[in-house]
Formats: structure tokens, sequence, C-alpha cells
């Protein structure tokens, strides 16, 4: 599989999910209406639109997909990505016209047993697949090792892989309580073992969505927990969503400093820094990471570090 077009998971920055079933899907992500910030959206299919409501759902994503044709892109346009509900559907939306101006799918509950029916479908070279990590094998180490190396063969397809919070506490039979991020319960621990068994092999993974989207501190707050678990994207249910996980992926000018430190090109090997060692050969993929968060959401207001 030969893919083009390469695009980093942090540019994704909140990805914005959006149901199929809105008539005005080209206005609420390209027009007038859409939200300040945008960077990524994907138009949904799954759990979002009801069966017997499908029908309708796909017309207005056909609908979505012949005005792209017409319409010139701009380098300020979201990363766009679908989210069929099966393998199957993917394989009709494959054959609609316009389907070559999106940038991928996010496959569904997706594991070692679902995903080869999905590879194995006539993809366009731009085409990127963000896995969901949402059913029970997710909690499985063995399942996500035998997930993972069926991954590494397409690994150039693979641009991030998504954790499903809500599906996977689903799962356990739980919902997470009010005031509290993800990382404070067991999804917390899962959440770092999925890490732990993907990001040493080069996959990105994005944080799960917080579905009280009116609670602005505690989004800030799981965010902040997302950072320092290597997320460097996150799920978003509201626009409003949207601002809270940018600015909060915002860099502390601090952190900038050291990391243009680490990467300085005579560096020594070793040197404090504010009473902190600093190990270029060690901390090097941390601060290439952290100035290319720098380089799109910008360095953080001291005032909100405060807040």
């Amino acid at each position: 599989m030969t893919v083009t077009t390469p695009i980093s998971p942090v540019a994704l920055g909140a990805t914005l999910y959006i149901p199929c079933m809105r008539g005005d899907l080209f206005t609420a992500v390209l027009g007038p209406r859409r939200p300040a910030g945008l960077r990524s959206a994907v138009l949904c299919l799954e759990d979002s639109v009801r069966e017997e409501d499908l029908p309708t759902a796909l017309t207005h994503l056909a609908t979505f997909l012949r005005a792209l044709v017409t319409r010139e892109a701009a380098p300020t346009d979201p990363l766009l990505f679908i989210r069929p509900r099966s393998a199957a559907m993917l394989e009709h939306i494959l054959c609609m016209p316009g389907i070559e101006h999106i940038d991928g799918f996010v496959v569904p509950k997706a594991h070692a047993d679902t995903m080869p029916a999905y590879l194995s479908l006539p993809l366009h070279d731009r085409h990127r697949l963000m896995p969901t990590l949402e059913t029970r094998e997710a909690c499985d180490p063995q399942e996500m090792r035998r997930f993972r190396d069926q991954l590494l063969a397409v690994q150039d397809r693979i641009l991030v892989l998504r954790i499903g919070g809500n599906d996977l506490l689903q799962a356990m039979g739980l919902r997470r309580p009010a005031n509290r991020t993800a990382y404070e319960g067991p999804l917390g621990g899962l959440i770092g073992q999925l890490v732990a068994g993907f990001a040493p092999w080069g996959f990105a993974l994005s944080a799960p969505v917080l579905e009280r989207y009116a609670d602005a501190a505690l989004l800030r707050e799981e965010v902040l927990r997302d950072i320092e678990h290597g997320l460097l994207t996150k799920t978003a249910i509201h626009p409003a969503q949207i601002a809270v996980i940018q600015n909060a992926l915002a860099v502390p000018a601090d952190e900038e400093e050291e990391a243009r430190l680490v990467l300085a090109e005579g560096s020594p090997a070793v040197f404090g820094r504010d009473g902190v060692m600093c190990e270029p050969a060690t901390h090097r993929g941390w601060a290439e990471r952290l100035l290319q968060r720098a380089s799109l959401f910008g360095i953080a207001d001291p005032r909100a570090l405060r807040a």
C-alpha cells in the first residue's frame, strides 16, 4: 500500500465528530458555520446514527462529497474523515464520487479479526486509517499484540489509533463518574497499557472524548493528563470543546526553551537546567514532538496556566 500526503497525528488537534444525519454537513464543516479553529472532523455513520436513519445519513454524505468535487480546497480546510458502520458500508462509500477528496476513515471496533476486511478494500493512496480501540479485545494485551503485529505490515496507512473510552467502559459495565478525568478509574490503567503496547512501535494514539462537554475545567485537566501519556490529539463531540483542547495543547514557554536547548547543535551530552537533568540522547524525541506542538498550537499564556 502506497500512501501519499503525510499527515502528522499532532496536526489533528481536537477531532470533532459530526453525525451524518445533519442535512447541513457541508456548511457545518466547510462553510460559514464551521467551528472556529477546527483542524479535523469525522463524518459519523456509526453510533450517532440509528439503523433506520442510515439511508438518509448516506444521502447526506453523498451530497457532501459531490460538493467537495466542485469546491477548490483551501490551506485552512480541516482534515476530513468518515466513520462507516462496517467494511461493507465503507466499500459502498468508496464508490461515491468525491471520495478521493477525503483524507481517510475511522475504523470502528477495530481488532485483529475485524481489520483485514478494511485493509482489503481499494483505498485511495491518500486515505489514512484511524482504527478505534473500543472493544473488550483492547483489554487483552495478547489480543493487542496480535493486532499490533498486523498493523506493522501497513503502518504507513495508519494515522492514529483512537481510544474509545466510553465503549471500553461500557464493556466493563461502567460509566465515568461526574467530575473525574478518564485517568481516575479503570480506564486510566487501560490507557497506559495501550500507550505502552503501541507507542514504542511508532504508533500514535488519540485520547478519548470527555462526554461532559459543558465542563471546560475538567476537560482542560484531562487534556493535561492526555499530554502526560503522549496523547497529543483528542476526540471532541461538541464545538465548544475545540478551543479548550487546543489551548491546552499550547506549550509552556519554559518547556519550549528546554526543548530547544536539548536539540541545540553542540549541546552537552548531559546538562542541568533549573535543577533538572537534561540528556539529549534520551530526551530528543520528547523535544521534537514538543516543538511540533508549539508550531501548531503556540506558546501557552502564563495567565492560563495559573487559572
